[in-house]
């Protein structure tokens, strides 16, 4: 591998692990305070993908300018995580809190089924995209390399911000203390006043809004076709059992390493570009089964 390749795997492995970050941090992020591994978070990012298309689409039809439409990015992922997380939380995910895990699998993989159905209602199986907020950013010249802006400063930009805008909130706002002692333990938090209710259905929504932020932000890079999210689910669930569950900061170094592994396969070795996030996961699971930012319990009997 030349010095070419190696910094377009570096930028192409740091571009990806940005968007399967945000992904991920929805999905441990709602696994650390309400203990459900939620199958249909994948959806929620197909969603956010064809969302923003529908917006891109419609900005450029009125002659609305890139500000505009970079604008709205985060408002489309606001509005899919609080209508879709939030009628799942209220309507579904309420009746199977602390029932069996399987349990919650099947329901949220039925939820899965059923917000993959209404995408092909809505959208259809034609391939969606946009590329204008890309196109009108530009490209940069990184070591002799040309890189769009989108992808060097945007993606992880975002993913950054997220991370470190998460981390002050959780530790530093009211809100966000209620959220960590629900995490801690629901009924303690509950014999202290919190109500727990409101606090699951706002870590949902955020939780959802997250994964619809991905996908708003990926389908800028990508065509957008159907089944999409079942792949981003798949890859979300490799980073979060490689971080440990529930490991915001986890999240975001298992990211980067799968991110990074992925790209340099794709250029050394692109028959074993699907496998290598597996791989990863794999070996670390069988050395540490609690993932590598986890601490093993001890289990109550």
């Amino acid at each position: 591998m030349n010095q070419e390749l190696f910094f377009l795997a570096i930028l192409d492995g740091l571009s990806y692990a940005a968007l399967l970050f945000l992904v991920a941090l929805g999905l441990t992020l709602v696994f650390g305070v309400m203990n459900v591994l939620n199958m249909a978070h994948g959806s929620l990012f197909a969603i956010g993908g064809y969302a923003a298309a529908t917006a891109g689409a419609w900005a450029l039809a009125i002659s609305a300018g890139p500000l505009w439409s970079f604008l709205m990015l985060p408002v489309v992922a606001i509005v899919v995580g609080a209508l879709c997380g939030g009628l799942m939380e209220k309507y579904l995910m309420r009746r199977i809190y602390g029932k069996d895990p399987v349990l919650q699998l099947l329901v949220t993989f039925a939820a899965f089924m059923i917000f993959e159905d209404l995408q092909r209602m809505i959208w259809g199986t034609q391939p969606y995209s946009t590329v204008e907020l890309v196109n009108y950013l530009g490209v940069a010249d990184v070591m002799g390399i040309t890189y769009t802006y989108y992808q060097l400063v945007v993606l992880p930009g975002v993913a950054l911000a997220v991370f470190f805008a998460l981390r002050y909130f959780l530790r530093h706002s009211p809100v966000g203390r209620q959220v960590v002692a629900v995490a801690h333990h629901r009924e303690v938090a509950t014999t202290m006043g919190i109500n727990v209710r409101k606090i699951c259905l706002l870590t949902f929504m955020a939780g959802s809004a997250l994964g619809a932020l991905g996908g708003v932000l990926a389908v800028q890079t990508t065509s957008w076709v159907s089944g999409i999210g079942a792949e981003m689910i798949v890859l979300s669930f490799a980073v979060v059992a490689t971080a440990g569950l529930g490991q915001i900061e986890g999240a975001l170094v298992a990211a980067i390493m799968i991110g990074l592994a992925r790209a340099f396969s794709v250029y050394l070795m692109p028959e074993l570009e699907v496998l290598v996030p597996y791989l990863i996961m794999a070996l670390v699971l069988l050395v540490r089964p609690q993932g590598l930012f986890s601490v093993a319990k001890a289990r109550r009997v």
